[in-house]
């Protein structure tokens, strides 16, 4: 709901600051004017909502008056107006090149739209608190609790946490006024007597939520002390995914070969760099785990010196990786080396969106430390992923988990319009990454 009021705010401050653009510019014909800059101000209007999406000004995790977010609306501002200028020059159709008119249209909308933000952001985060109370006490609900108080925007706020065995004082606490939500671990199902505490209470206007439900709607992630195999048989299953899936392939198909063409262009100034930083193969090859635990050979561009494990075996990369190349650390950045996996896509061995492909030499060691974790196989891996732009390269049996978690959210949740999100979010970490 929120999320649909800020778009609803953006594109009223959009249009709004085009009438008021319009009016300071051309009191006399104020409707001829507006009749002519409706069309081609529409359309920048559309990219600038999609820069906006893209830059995460619509996640409510991000709505808060903080330097991270105003710096980060205002990046999105920033590039908005180059394609709006790049727009009106590079395509004359519309036979108009508004200099004075964008450039005011632009001060009027940042002045609104920042006073809006802050407006929007300071309501959010100091009023409409659902009174929340969790039922069961370890450390998912401890994290759950942490999370809501770290992020008052999302408007909930934690009474209490509460132990199985205190049901006396669950009873009393049922009373509370102006209870909304009641978050209940699987350990509370099991006590008869709390369950006998929640149906009395089924008459009064309280929303009770399952841990696992409340927690992965809230973090974009599923808490794995919080669920078993009941839950992936009941949310996992791909009998009402095989049209999704169909669509899928066949999408996968036709963008792997048209990116797959377009990227040929850059391929003779990677090779060159790569020859130029580090003589040795172009291409590196390396075996990963697919779908179902089937073993397959992803390519990607060369980013490290030559026999960069030969010393030490298969090892996770890190951030300050010596074994990466100069070049190799701008292809990283960028992801332009990954662009040869294009082809892996075509072959049907991966996904433009879905988990990482993991290698074999750490799949067995996740698979004995995590739980859950070859669930992640039930789809093909992907180019990018929920994970892969929620959370930092993992180097670690911890961040595997954790990656995990959006792992299991994006199977649970895929659909197109999430793997659209997904690809869109990709290519702004991307462009930001290679621009460092």
């Amino acid at each position: 709901m929120r999320k649909t009021t800020l778009l609803l705010i953006d594109i009223a401050l959009l249009y709004g600051s085009l009438v008021v653009m319009l009016a300071l510019r051309y009191q006399n014909n104020l409707a001829e004017q507006f009749a002519i800059h409706l069309l081609p101000f529409t359309i920048i209007f559309v990219i600038w909502l999609v820069i906006f999406y893209i830059s995460n000004l619509y996640d409510q995790r991000t709505l808060r008056n903080t330097i991270f977010f105003y710096s980060r609306l205002f990046e999105a501002i920033v590039v908005a107006t180059v394609i709006s200028t790049s727009f009106f020059y590079l395509i004359p159709f519309f036979g108009i090149a508004p200099k004075t008119n964008l450039a005011l249209f632009i001060v009027i909308f940042a002045i609104l739209e920042f006073g809006g933000r802050f407006l929007f952001n300071s309501v959010v985060e100091t009023r409409f608190k659902k009174l929340t109370l969790i039922v069961g006490d370890n450390d998912q609900a401890q994290e759950l609790a942490l999370f809501i108080k770290e992020n008052p925007q999302l408007g909930y706020a934690v009474k209490e946490i509460i132990d199985t065995k205190q049901t006396a004082h669950l009873s009393e606490i049922m009373t509370t006024p102006n209870l909304d939500t009641i978050v209940i671990s699987p350990s509370a199902y099991q006590t008869p007597e709390i369950r006998d505490i929640f149906y009395k209470a089924l008459g009064r206007k309280i929303n009770f939520y399952g841990l696992a439900t409340f927690y992965e709607r809230l973090t974009g992630r599923v808490p794995l002390d919080a669920i078993d195999q009941i839950w992936f048989l009941e949310n996992l299953s791909e009998g009402n995914k095989r049209a999704y899936e169909t669509l899928k392939r066949f999408s996968d198909i036709i963008f792997g070969l048209i990116f797959g063409t377009i990227s040929l262009v850059l391929y003779p100034f990677v090779i060159m760099a790569i020859q130029l930083g580090s003589p040795g193969p172009l291409f590196y090859t390396q075996t990963r785990i697919g779908r179902l635990g089937k073993s397959f050979k992803m390519i990607k561009f060369r980013t490290m010196i030559l026999d960069a494990e030969a010393g030490t075996g298969a090892v996770w990369a890190k951030d300050d990786d010596q074994r990466v190349t100069g070049i190799g650390k701008f292809l990283r950045r960028s992801r332009i080396d990954e662009l040869p996996q294009l082809w892996n896509i075509i072959k049907g061995e991966m996904s433009l969106v879905g988990p990482r492909a993991e290698r074999p030499e750490f799949h067995e060691t996740l698979k004995r430390e995590v739980p859950f974790y070859e669930e992640r196989y039930l789809i093909k891996p992907g180019l990018s992923g929920w994970a892969q732009i929620n959370y930092p390269y993992g180097a670690s049996v911890k961040d595997a988990a954790e990656k995990l978690k959006y792992d299991l959210y994006y199977i649970k949740n895929r659909s197109f319009l999430l793997d659209f999100g997904i690809i869109l979010k990709t290519i702004r970490i991307a462009l930001s990454q290679a621009g460092k």
